[in-house]
C-alpha cells in the first residue's frame, strides 16, 4: 500500500546506499542537467539560467493538482531529469511512467529517482509513439515539449487518442500577444483584416534557432495554445500559471 508523502523533502535525508561524495561524483559524471534537483543537499544545476528551476515554477501551480494522487496512474511525456515524476510519487501516485527520448536525460532521471528512493518506470520513447504504451493514465504531464516538436498538433492528438484518460497537465513556452480575441466560427474568403489582429491564434515557426536551441521549432501565443488544446479534445479547467494549463479530456461524440 502506498503511503502518503512525509512532510518535508525526502532529499533532506541521505539514503544509506549513497554518500554525499558518491552523489556529487555521479551528478558530475552524468553531464549537464536541465533540472536543478536537490539530491540530499547536492544541487544538479545550481547555475541554471532560470534560477532554481523547475522548483520555482512548480511552486506557482502545484496547488492546481490534487494534494493526494493515491491510487492514480501518471505518465510524464518528456520527463528530462525527472523532477515531475518524483513529485508525483511524493503525492502518493500508485504508478508513474516517465518517457524521455534522450538517453542522457533518462540516465539522470533514473539516478535521481534512486537517490530519492522513488519507484518510477522509465522508458525511452517519443511522444509520437505513445500508442506503444497501450495504456491510459489518470494524469498525463506534457510540459516543456510542444515547442520542441516539428508536429505539435499531431502530438496532442496522439496523447488524447491513446494515453489520456482524465487530466492533462500542459505547459509551453509562449511568445507574442497574451490576450485572445473572440473569433467567429467561420469567415468569408475575402476577410483578411482578422489576420492582422495579434490576439488570434498564432504559431511562430523557428526556421533556424531560438535561445541557442536548434530544437525550438514552433512557439505559440496564448490564444494558439488554448485553441490547440481544445481542437485536440481537451477542456481547459484551470490556468494556474502563465504558461501552465490543467485540462480534462472532453466528452467524445462516439
Amino acid at each position: 500500500m502506498t503511503t502518503a508523502p512525509k512532510k518535508g523533502s525526502p532529499q533532506d535525508r541521505t539514503p544509506s546506499r549513497f554518500t554525499r561524495n558518491e552523489i556529487e561524483r555521479r551528478v558530475a559524471a552524468l553531464g549537464k542537467w536541465f533540472h536543478n534537483l536537490d539530491l540530499c543537499g547536492v544541487k544538479t544545476a545550481p547555475d541554471h539560467f532560470l534560477g532554481d528551476y523547475p522548483t520555482v515554477k512548480w511552486r506557482r501551480f502545484a496547488h492546481a493538482l490534487p494534494a493526494s494522487l493515491e491510487g492514480k496512474t501518471v505518465l510524464d511525456i518528456g520527463c528530462s531529469s525527472g523532477f515531475y515524476p518524483i513529485e508525483m510519487k511524493r503525492r502518493g501516485a500508485r504508478r508513474v511512467v516517465a518517457m524521455e527520448p534522450d538517453e542522457d536525460y533518462l540516465a539522470q532521471a533514473r539516478f535521481a529517482a534512486e537517490v530519492c528512493e522513488q519507484e518510477i518506470e522509465f522508458t525511452k520513447l517519443s511522444v509520437y509513439n505513445v500508442k506503444q504504451l497501450n495504456e491510459r493514465f489518470d494524469l498525463v504531464i506534457f510540459m516543456g515539449v510542444l515547442y520542441h516538436l516539428r508536429y505539435p498538433l499531431l502530438a496532442l492528438d496522439l496523447i488524447r487518442r491513446h494515453v489520456a484518460k482524465d487530466l492533462l497537465l500542459f505547459q509551453s513556452m509562449l511568445r507574442g500577444c497574451d490576450s485572445a480575441v473572440e473569433l467567429k466560427s467561420d469567415y468569408p474568403f475575402t476577410e483578411t483584416d482578422i489576420f492582422e489582429n495579434p490576439g488570434i491564434p498564432r504559431l511562430h515557426f523557428v526556421q533556424h534557432c531560438y535561445a541557442g536551441d536548434p530544437t525550438n521549432w514552433w512557439i505559440p501565443n496564448r490564444a494558439c495554445v488554448e485553441a490547440m488544446l481544445q481542437s485536440a479534445g481537451f477542456d481547459i479547467i484551470d490556468h494556474p500559471e502563465e504558461e501552465v494549463y490543467l485540462c480534462r479530456c472532453a466528452a467524445t461524440s462516439s
